[in-house]
């Protein structure tokens, strides 16, 4: 009977060992669930003092830079079309200067042929060079 009661003892040990396992795990599941509390009411406190005013001011910054962004884009776009406007001035007004400026040449041309038509009728030659005579044509 002797190992009945060896055994009797071992497993009086061992369900006692588990017992205080069990109680010791529980103690742990709370210890942990009251640190997560605690650490959760510091984590919400923090947001509450420090992240919450950085976001609002943050926030306030990526609205003055949308807004910069929109009066770039819209004073870029003014740009545009004054530079547009300009080179089509430009371009119409150098195509004026260009048909003027022809127009008086081919006067100014005009006139000398003129001239020169009236040079040489009063000089007696119709201004056409005959050929010289050639070799072959004096035989």
């Amino acid at each position: 009977m002797q190992d009945l009661s060896t055994i009797n003892t071992a497993l009086i040990i061992m369900a006692v060992v588990s017992v205080l396992q069990a109680l010791v795990l529980i103690g742990m599941a709370i210890g942990g669930f009251l640190a997560y509390r605690r650490v959760m009411v510091l984590v919400n406190d923090l947001e509450a003092r420090q992240i919450a005013p950085l976001r609002v001011k943050v926030d306030g910054i990526l609205e003055d830079v949308k807004t910069v962004t929109a009066r770039v884009a819209e004073q870029t776009e003014k740009v545009d079309h004054a530079i547009s406007g300009t080179m089509e001035r430009v371009d119409h007004t150098a195509e004026r200067v260009t048909t003027s400026v022809r127009d008086k040449v081919y006067q100014a041309i005009g006139m000398v042929r003129g001239v020169r038509a009236v040079v040489m009728s009063i000089l007696g030659t119709n201004g056409r060079h005959e050929p010289p005579a050639t070799a072959a044509g004096r035989v």
